[in-house]
């Protein structure tokens, strides 16, 4: 197998440049441009870069362009990558890059710049992600199999954090037994603001390797947790992150079908096992310091004893 890098990418696609782009934990990323297009090549890792050892099955990349595919016309709200090739010899995928502009939502927000209208793209795009696999067997069919979600986050989130800190593994342990009964619809898995890219008032969604036919409330509490962190992170722009959070989830909410107006009540359940992964659990917040990580990790042992009820609430305590 042919491990890729910036010397070899030309192998796959053509192009006057190459750059690496950061982020790659599970993943090797290699930007190609060429004067009038861009693309990207993705290879996934068997063995993930972080400090614990974490392994994930490497054919996950194919279940990614699978669901890039299938999201094609069926998301709303924003653009999804199209699939360019695949080399499934060496666990390889070619895609669509988005404008050279472009930025991760993620750093926007660290910019202290709160835009609504990516708040609400965020929202609908999730929406119509749920919406358009609710309860549809051909969804079910082709990505039913959760092993690359419990590899990449209910096994490091979840159960690492359990054991890391016992007092709180029956609230955690609940958490997966009530997820696991709400396989209801496709499931992005990694629904962050890292992986919502940000250009000219459009949005796109990135990273769907973890995507499986499951409980879309986690979802939503994965992308609700983010913006929690960053209030942490950014206490004077509380305020801000909360509205941003209602933007997301009143979008959401439009978006969903009749019956999913449990997801949200659901998502809170989820988020105070979420917020203590990030302090505790196998992949901690990189841009915490110690500080912030006490605080974050009283937040999460509060939330855990009490949930809070509403989104002002969580932003509130």
């Amino acid at each position: 197998m042919t491990e890729l890098t910036i010397a070899n990418a030309a192998n796959w696609l053509a192009g006057s440049r190459f750059e690496e782009l950061g982020g790659g934990v599970s993943n090797t990323v290699i930007l190609v441009e060429s004067p009038g297009t861009r693309s990207v090549l993705k290879q996934s890792r068997g063995r993930l870069r972080v400090e614990q050892e974490w392994l994930s099955d490497r054919n996950r990349v194919f279940r990614e362009s699978a669901a890039m595919r299938w999201a094609q016309g069926r998301v709303r709200g924003g653009r999804v990558p199209r699939i360019l090739l695949e080399d499934r010899e060496n666990f390889v995928i070619g895609m669509e890059a988005a404008p050279p502009d472009a930025e991760m939502w993620k750093a926007q927000l660290f910019r202290r710049v709160f835009d609504a209208l990516y708040a609400e793209a965020a929202g609908t795009m999730l929406g119509s992600l749920i919406s358009s696999s609710w309860n549809d067997p051909e969804a079910q069919r082709l990505f039913g199999d959760q092993s690359v979600f419990r590899q990449l986050r209910i096994d490091p989130y979840y159960r690492f954090t359990a054991e890391a800190v016992p007092e709180f593994a029956p609230y955690l342990n609940r958490v997966m037994e009530h997820s696991a009964a709400r396989a209801v619809s496709l499931v992005h898995g990694d629904w962050s603001p890292k992986n919502l890219l940000v250009s000219a008032g459009e949005m796109w969604a990135i990273d769907w390797e973890v995507i499986h036919f499951g409980d879309p409330s986690f979802d939503v509490a994965f992308l609700l947790n983010h913006l929690l962190l960053k209030s942490v992170v950014m206490p004077a722009h509380r305020v801000a992150l909360c509205e941003l959070a209602w933007a997301f989830n009143t979008a959401l909410d439009r978006a969903l079908p009749p019956d999913g107006g449990w997801i949200t009540d659901a998502a809170l359940e989820h988020l105070p096992a979420l917020l203590l992964a990030r302090v505790d659990g196998k992949s901690p917040a990189e841009y915490l310091d110690e500080e912030m990580r006490s605080r974050a990790r009283s937040l999460a042992h509060s939330l855990l004893r009490s949930p809070a009820a509403t989104i002002t609430e969580l932003f509130e305590r």
